[in-house]
């Protein structure tokens, strides 16, 4: 699934990234070798020099900091200080942090550290890095990084050795299945690559997402980036729940990192305007598309409401995709939006399905959007396709 925030990684859900102090100094108050300290700091990461990153400070937390992100494929990385509050020897600073991973981002993606200086004779050195108050963590923030290549994707997962290697390439197979199958459902040019990330556990990711965990329980993977206007994704991330994913048998997994693989593609044409049902239906359409599953058999929760006269009057709207531990609804609403854009592609045709999309997503707006693209796409009204779904539905699932 795609997160919630609209506009940023979103993931679909995002990232947080402002925090406020009660009125620092302007960073134009921070003395430049602050700036160089931090300059040297990205340098070293970026040419894995680990005795220059821990000359920068931090002792042997700066020894295992470097060492987490030594297999991070890095194509740039740098810190611009926004706040500086001195007191005697010891300073606190934020920073936005923008980096880019080699090969898959066309754009960096930017945090926001929390930074803790001393200095020692007459010099500044870092003491301690962090997320920001209110930023998410990094994967490295987690602990140590191991990195594997696929033909199409890059997955970067917490741990190391070669059981974790041999797990990771795992995510990396299915990931290299996903991207052919997206690039057959979806003709608009995306980069035809995918970054997963794999944290450690169910808390873990919900580090990454800045979310409380409750809230992913459950949730087999996410997929954040900003979305539409750019005519590219700039930076987005798979991120996966280890504990959900991991129940799932080879034919889950696939499904959703397919599913997962359709929202990078999409990204572009996903704009505020376009609705859960038809972003997190169309990636479900990709998932299942070509795999022989039937209504019947990837909608069990439909399947038992409409034995029991008690399918949904209308399509389901954003808050129905909420994480709000209540499985079977939210099973039902992506059912639901599966089987919309399903129809479509059925009645209407592959090739107008992903047009209908494409012209939600050129609003930018919510207000007619939805209806002018059933009029202009599919020549029916609101009220007519509702009708029509739900006739689809008693039809596939009675």
């Amino acid at each position: 699934m795609a997160g919630r925030g609209r506009g940023s990684w979103v993931l679909g859900i995002c990232v947080a990234l402002l925090v406020g102090c009660g009125g620092p100094p302007s960073p134009d108050a921070a003395p430049g070798d602050v700036r160089r300290l931090l300059d040297r700091r990205a340098d070293a990461v970026l040419d894995r020099d680990a005795e220059t990153y821990r000359a920068t400070g931090g002792g042997a937390a700066a020894d295992r900091a470097f060492d987490n992100l030594r297999e991070v494929p890095l194509q740039s990385l740098r810190y611009r200080l926004t706040a500086f509050r001195r007191e005697g020897a010891r300073a606190t600073a934020t920073a936005d942090l923008r980096y880019r991973i080699k090969g898959y981002d066309s754009e960096p993606l930017t945090t926001e550290r929390a930074l803790t200086l001393e200095e020692r004779d007459g010099r500044w050195y870092v003491a301690a890095e962090r997320p920001a108050k209110k930023a998410t963590q990094q994967l490295w923030d987690q602990g140590p990084v191991t990195s594997v290549r696929g033909a199409h994707s890059l997955v970067l997962g917490i741990g190391r050795g070669e059981r974790q290697k041999a797990t990771l390439r795992g995510y990396a197979r299915l990931a290299d299945r996903a991207v052919p199958l997206v690039r057959d459902a979806w003709r608009e040019k995306w980069p035809e690559r995918v970054v997963v990330m794999v944290p450690k556990s169910l808390d873990g990711m919900a580090g990454l997402l800045g979310a409380p965990a409750s809230g992913y329980r459950g949730i087999a993977a996410v997929t954040t980036g900003e979305t539409g206007g750019s005519g590219a994704a700039p930076a987005d991330r798979v991120i996966v729940n280890p504990e959900a994913y991991g129940v799932l048998g080879e034919f889950g997994k696939q499904v959703v990192l397919t599913h997962e693989t359709t929202h990078v593609a999409t990204r572009a044409h996903t704009s505020p305007a376009t609705p859960l049902w038809l972003s997190e239906g169309f990636a479900d359409w990709v998932g299942y598309r070509g795999t022989g599953r039937t209504a019947s058999q990837a909608a069990p929760e439909l399947r038992r409401a409409a034995q029991r006269e008690r399918l949904p009057a209308e399509l389901p709207d954003d808050d129905a995709f909420g994480f709000s531990g209540d499985a079977g609804k939210l099973a039902q609403a992506y059912e639901g939006a599966w089987l919309a854009c399903r129809m479509i592609a059925d009645q209407w045709g592959e090739e107008v399905l992903t047009d209908f999309y494409e012209a939600v997503g050129a609003h930018e707006k919510r207000p007619g959007a939805l209806e002018d693209a059933l009029q202009d796409v599919l020549d029916i009204t609101p009220e007519e396709f509702t009708a029509q779904w739900r006739t689809y539905l008693r039809a596939e699932l009675g």
